[in-house]
C-alpha cells in the first residue's frame, strides 16, 4: 500500500520556512492583548510551534494579513522528535480572507506535545505578506 501525504505534511518537509517562533502554552498566557508580527516571504511559510506539557488548556489565536490572504493549517506532533510523517494534521490547509476580515479560532489540548500553526504563503509566487497574530490560553480546563 502506497501512502498519501497531507499537503501539510509535505509543506514542512520540502517548502521553504521563513521564520518559526516557539512558545509554551505558559508563556503565551502572558501575551496580554500584545499582537506578534511575521514577516512570510512570497512562496515560502512560518510556524508558531506551541510546546504544551499538559492536557486541558484551550489555545485560542487571531490573526490578519497584508496586502493579501494567507493560508493557514494546524498539525500536531507527540515531541519535536517524532517525525513529520507520523504528525497528525488538526486543521487542514485552508486559503484565508485574512486581508478582509479578522480569523478567529481555537483548540483544545488533548495530548502533551507540540501544536504547530502553519502560516503557508507558498502559493503566492510574488507578494510577500505581513502577518499580525494573537494567542490566549484558557487554563480553566486544568484538572
Amino acid at each position: 500500500f502506497g501512502t498519501v501525504q497531507d499537503a501539510e505534511i509535505g509543506l514542512l518537509k520540502s517548502g521553504e520556512l521563513t521564520l518559526a517562533s516557539g512558545f509554551a502554552v505558559d508563556d503565551i498566557s502572558n501575551f496580554g492583548d500584545i499582537s506578534r508580527e511575521l514577516f512570510i516571504k512570497s512562496s515560502c511559510y512560518s510556524t508558531v510551534p506551541i510546546s504544551a506539557g499538559w492536557p486541558g488548556a484551550t489555545v485560542s489565536w487571531t490573526f490578519t494579513s497584508e496586502p493579501k490572504g494567507i493560508s493557514f493549517s494546524v498539525v500536531f506532533r507527540e515531541s519535536a522528535q517524532t517525525t513529520l510523517e507520523q504528525a497528525k494534521v488538526l486543521i487542514p490547509l485552508t486559503r484565508c480572507n485574512s486581508h478582509k476580515e479578522t480569523i478567529r479560532g481555537e483548540m483544545k489540548v488533548r495530548k502533551p506535545g507540540e501544536y504547530i500553526l502553519i502560516f503557508d504563503n507558498s502559493f503566492s509566487r510574488f507578494i510577500s505578506k505581513r502577518v499580525m497574530y494573537h494567542l490566549a490560553v484558557d487554563a480553566s480546563g486544568l484538572s
